[in-house]
């Protein structure tokens, strides 16, 4: 089992940076990838950035390259998204999420097994 935790979101002007921080807790992170996403209300939940176990290779959503910058530290066994000149169209509640152990580098939901509470990100204009 993994729990995760999502945390650093907030209220924010337009062109403003949030952190959002992701700590794990369980088996084998340092062989899941993590991923984030977000989700808009009457919207689906969408992908926004994933790093593979091994870090390496990012991937990002087209709305967010250039803005947004995931890392992982797997001696914290925690995953971060920096994000900068923030829109409020970015505004979500952001989740992330952890593949099995070993897997690819899922850019759809149905690609992760374990999702955290999700924290609110609010970008006002």
């Amino acid at each position: 089992q993994v729990q995760l935790v999502e945390s650093g979101g907030g209220l924010v002007q337009a062109g403003g940076s949030l952190r959002l921080s992701c700590a794990a807790s369980g088996r084998a992170f340092s062989t899941r990838t993590m991923g984030w996403f977000r989700q808009a209300p009457g919207n689906e939940r969408e992908f926004v950035s994933a790093i593979p176990w091994g870090g390496g290779d990012t991937y990002y959503a087209t709305s967010v390259k250039g803005r947004f910058t995931i890392s992982r530290d797997n001696t914290k066994n925690t995953v971060y998204l920096q994000m900068n000149s923030l829109k409020p169209e970015d505004t979500a509640v952001y989740y992330c999420g952890a593949t099995q152990p070993g897997r690819g580098t899922p850019m759809t939901s149905t690609g992760y097994v374990y999702w955290g509470q999700g924290t609110q990100v609010t970008v006002s204009s």
